[in-house]
């Protein structure tokens, strides 16, 4: 089984990881073109691009001329202890027991506009890029197009053909991994929380729910569907009736 999440715009790179175990992103020389179309970007045209605030384009403004290879502990830090967002809080990797952390890295992968796919304990640089972002990159218009099939062959090169790959990252960032690319099953679970008479898709429970969906996984050892259907983390429970053959909904 295979796990993969989107990134999260929060970082932390004010704490150290708590280990000293590292990878190198295997797209890295790609991610290198990339940050050179960014590095000619002014932090007025990148506030204008990325639809953010001033403040925010001057500081990845001041992120992209600062990043640079080779990547080490001196000058990175794992990417699993350096995002931050909703996600990654439900996944908790801290109170993670040692042990497990090896599951971790061979079970889930980290979807980046930048970086394109992560390994856990890759390292990266802070940075800020969502996959939508209409940058141009060459003879790319955006990062859809430079990234192409390049994720999905990625994971269907790491994967067996009936292996399960299950998808808990956002509609924005699982279109770059386009389900007619990929050779494997995949599994979208879905979390909705009662509404009046309806069960509906809140974003910020939803967001937390995969973050404790991939915990459940890596503490329970799941690899099938039906071990799948047993997450019952905070009230979630699986929903027979609404799910289908590709979405798997927990309600609560």
């Amino acid at each position: 089984m295979k796990i993969i999440i989107s990134p999260a715009k929060s970082l932390d790179f004010e704490n150290n990881a708590p280990t000293t175990i590292h990878t190198q992103p295997f797209f890295l020389n790609k991610s290198l073109k990339i940050n050179e179309s960014l590095k000619i970007l002014s932090a007025k045209e990148l506030s204008q691009l990325m639809k953010i605030s001033d403040n925010l384009g001057y500081l990845n403004y001041e992120r992209n001329k600062k990043w640079n290879i080779p990547f080490s502990l001196k000058n990175a830090k794992q990417a699993i202890y350096s995002f931050t967002g909703d996600v990654y809080k439900g996944l908790d990797v801290n109170t993670l027991s040692e042990g497990k952390i090896p599951v971790l890295q061979e079970k889930l992968r980290i979807l980046s506009g930048l970086y394109g796919i992560l390994k856990p304990l890759d390292l990266i640089q802070p940075y800020r890029l969502e996959m939508g972002t209409k940058l141009k990159v060459g003879k790319f218009d955006n990062l859809y197009k430079f990234w192409a099939d390049e994720l999905a062959n990625h994971l269907n090169n790491e994967m067996k053909e009936d292996e399960l790959l299950v998808n808990l990252a956002s509609l924005e960032y699982f279109k770059a991994v386009p389900k007619k690319a990929l050779k494997m099953p995949i599994i979208t679970p879905v979390f909705k929380e009662l509404k009046g008479d309806t069960y509906k898709v809140v974003a910020i429970y939803a967001k937390k729910a995969r973050g404790l969906m991939i915990r459940y996984i890596i503490d329970n050892n799941v690899e099938t569907i039906e071990e799948l259907k047993g997450f019952n983390t905070n009230g979630y429970g699986f929903s027979e009736t609404l799910s289908t053959n590709d979405e798997l909904v927990f309600v609560r």
